[in-house]
């Protein structure tokens, strides 16, 4: 089966592409957002294979993946007036939570019945306004990266991309009171002078910027994993922390309350209570490989790549019938 699909969520393309298809992902000589190809920094296997848009209006498809609204219309002229959802078989997958009037938001497929609009979480298909538009959850899998926890840096983890201008979104104005408890070291893109914009010292709270094949060796040096995020859809690096063996910090927002069993580590809408919480991880290094160890087995039994491919492959069936 060929399954054509952009490359927008690295992560995410990376568990659904180990599936038994061949997936054309476009590309452009300029690899940017509408046609960036293969992934240059996740392994993905040879069944994944770069089309350019000339190419695709002669190439057979048989399922169209849909990330962004405005992929229907690009999707139909580069297949030669083949409209998803229409000539070609589709689905909508719908990567973050609702953003503007919660809980009111309307997706931008509430009106298509041509198609199924597949969320990742059972957070976001309750919160978002679906419409008529017949829906699926297919729940996020990852590869296993393996249990890399050692744990040896008393510190604590954080993985958010442009921390700054994302603000209250993504709890940066969290981190000052969180560093009060932990050091934290914080990976990801436009992370560069985060301490000093929040006024924590350069000490307690380091910027990494680091390529994704030594992310996860980064992370499980960690002593845990804090996820301060108020409003975002079930980020993969929590994820990906638990399958490293990482006790996890967070804030009971969105799915992190279904993801994250007690055992695995606190959870709450209290602040005060996760920076205490990470304090104690960083002094009881035994405690947090417990929990650590919890969280990577719940991961494994919700968010494990099997799982993932299986539903995956179940709705495609359902879709193409």
């Amino acid at each position: 089966m060929n399954i054509l699909l952009w490359h927008v969520h690295g992560s995410w393309t990376t568990a659904f592409v180990q599936g038994p298809h061949t997936y054309l992902v476009p590309v452009l000589p300029d690899r940017g957002p509408d046609g960036r190809g293969r992934a240059l920094t996740y392994h993905w296997p040879d069944s994944v294979v770069e089309v350019p848009p000339e190419r695709l209006r002669e190439t057979p498809v048989d399922l169209v993946v849909l990330q962004r609204p405005h992929e229907a219309e690009l999707a139909a002229r580069w297949l030669g007036g083949r409209r998803p959802g229409r000539e070609v078989p589709a689905v909508y997958v719908e990567h973050n939570a609702p953003d503007g009037d919660v809980p009111h938001t309307r997706h931008p497929c509430a009106d298509r019945d041509d198609l199924t609009l597949v969320h990742v979480t059972h957070f976001n298909r309750l919160f978002w306004d679906n419409g008529r538009a017949p829906t699926a959850v297919v729940e996020h899998g990852v590869v296993d990266p393996g249990h890399r926890w050692t744990g040896e840096l008393p510190r604590a983890a954080v993985v958010v991309n442009e921390p700054l201008r994302r603000g209250r979104t993504t709890g940066t104005d969290l981190l000052p009171g969180l560093a009060a408890g932990v050091g934290l070291d914080v990976f990801g893109m436009g992370t560069e002078g985060l301490a000093a914009a929040l006024g924590i010292a350069p000490e307690r709270c380091r910027s990494w910027d680091l390529p994704q094949e030594e992310l996860h060796d980064a992370m499980a040096r960690r002593r845990l994993y804090a996820h301060p995020v108020r409003w975002t859809s079930l980020g993969l690096s929590l994820i990906e922390a638990m399958h490293l063996g990482m006790p996890v910090v967070a804030l009971a927002t969105t799915e992190v309350v279904e993801a994250v069993p007690p055992e695995a580590g606190v959870v709450s809408t209290r602040p005060e209570e996760l920076a205490r919480a990470a304090a104690r991880y960083a002094r009881d290094p035994e405690a947090a490989g417990a929990a650590g160890r919890a969280a990577r087995q719940a991961a494994l039994r919700r968010y494990g790549l099997k799982r993932f491919l299986d539903d995956w492959e179940r709705l495609v069936e359902e879709v193409i019938r």
